[in-house]
C-alpha cells in the first residue's frame, strides 16, 4: 500500500493521465489530489472527471474551485467573472457550458463538497495536507508531540481562506508543527508554483529546477527551530504555465520519491 500526493493540475488532463499511469495505483493505494484541478489547461472538466471517477483518489477543494463557485453562484457579478477570466477560468467555464445540464450540476455539486484539508498517519509519521498551507501555529498552542487528532483539531480552527489562498506567511515562517528535534508533521501543500517561490520567501532551501528547466518540488522550512529539517513541501510543479517549464509532481509520502511527468507542448 502506497500514498502518493499532486496538486494544481490546471487543465492539463493528458499530462494528468499519464502521471497517474506513471505510479501505477492499485485498490490498496491511496492518491490525494491537493486540488485546482481546473483554469488555465485546455482540458479541466476533463481533469475534474478523471478526478471524480477515480475510486483511489481524495480530492480537495484549492483556490481555483472556490473562484469557479463564486462565480457560478453570483451569473451577475460582472468583476468576480473578470477576476476569475484572469486567473484562466475562461477554459473551465466554456467547458462548463458544453456539457449536459445535469451532468454538468452533478460535477459542480461534487466539487461543492471537497474537503480543504486532510490528515494522513503512515508509519506513525503525520502529514497535513492543505491546498496553499497553513496560518503558523500560535506558540501556546505547539506541542512535543502530535496526534492525528491534535493535527485534525488545529486544521478546522485554520481560517478556510488561509487552506486556500496563504502564501508568504506560511513559506516565511516555521509552522510550529516540528520541535527542535526535527519532530512533528509535515505539512504538504501547492497553489505556489515552485518557480515563484523566490518571489514569497525570503529563503528558499534548494533549487526549483531541474536540469531541463521543469520545476520540481521543494522542501522548505528547515531552520533551527525544527532541528534543521524541513516542515513543508511545496509539491506544485508549475503546471499552470504548461510547456516548456510546467509538470506535474506527485510525492509518495511512505518514502518522499519523487515522480515527475513534464507537460508536452499542445497538452
Amino acid at each position: 500500500m502506497a500514498t502518493y500526493v499532486l496538486s494544481d493540475i490546471h487543465g492539463h488532463r493528458a499530462a494528468f493521465e499519464k502521471a497517474l499511469a506513471l505510479i501505477e495505483p492499485d485498490e490498496n493505494d491511496r492518491i490525494y489530489l491537493l486540488g485546482d484541478m481546473v483554469d488555465r489547461g485546455p482540458d479541466p472538466v476533463g481533469v475534474m472527471r478523471l478526478a471524480h471517477n477515480n475510486p483511489y483518489m481524495t480530492v480537495l477543494k484549492g483556490n481555483h474551485e472556490a473562484m469557479m463557485l463564486d462565480c457560478l453562484d453570483n451569473p451577475e457579478d460582472t468583476l468576480q467573472w473578470g477576476t476569475w477570466v484572469l486567473n484562466g477560468g475562461e477554459t473551465t467555464a466554456q467547458g462548463l457550458m458544453d456539457m449536459v445540464p445535469d451532468a454538468m450540476d452533478h460535477l459542480v455539486k461534487w466539487v461543492r463538497g471537497l474537503p480543504l484539508y486532510e490528515v494522513v498517519e503512515i508509519d506513525g509519521k503525520l502529514f497535513l495536507l492543505t491546498h496553499a498551507g497553513i496560518k503558523p501555529v500560535a506558540p501556546e498552542r505547539q506541542k512535543d508531540r502530535w496526534t492525528a487528532f491534535d493535527l485534525e483539531d488545529l486544521a478546522k480552527s485554520q481560517d478556510p481562506e488561509d487552506l486556500l489562498w496563504i502564501r508568504e506567511e506560511f513559506w516565511n515562517h516555521p509552522t510550529g508543527l516540528k520541535n527542535d528535534q526535527g519532530e512533528g508533521p509535515l505539512v504538504v501543500s501547492g497553489h505556489t508554483p515552485t518557480s515563484y517561490l523566490p518571489h514569497f520567501a525570503e529563503q528558499v532551501d534548494a533549487r526549483c529546477y531541474d536540469e531541463n528547466g521543469h520545476a520540481i518540488m521543494v522542501e522548505m522550512g528547515a531552520t533551527p527551530e525544527t532541528g534543521h529539517v524541513a516542515d513543508k513541501i511545496d509539491i506544485d510543479c508549475a503546471a499552470a504555465g504548461g510547456y516548456p517549464a510546467g509538470q506535474i509532481g506527485v510525492l509518495r509520502l511512505d518514502d518522499g520519491f519523487k515522480f515527475y511527468m513534464p507537460i508536452e507542448e499542445g497538452e
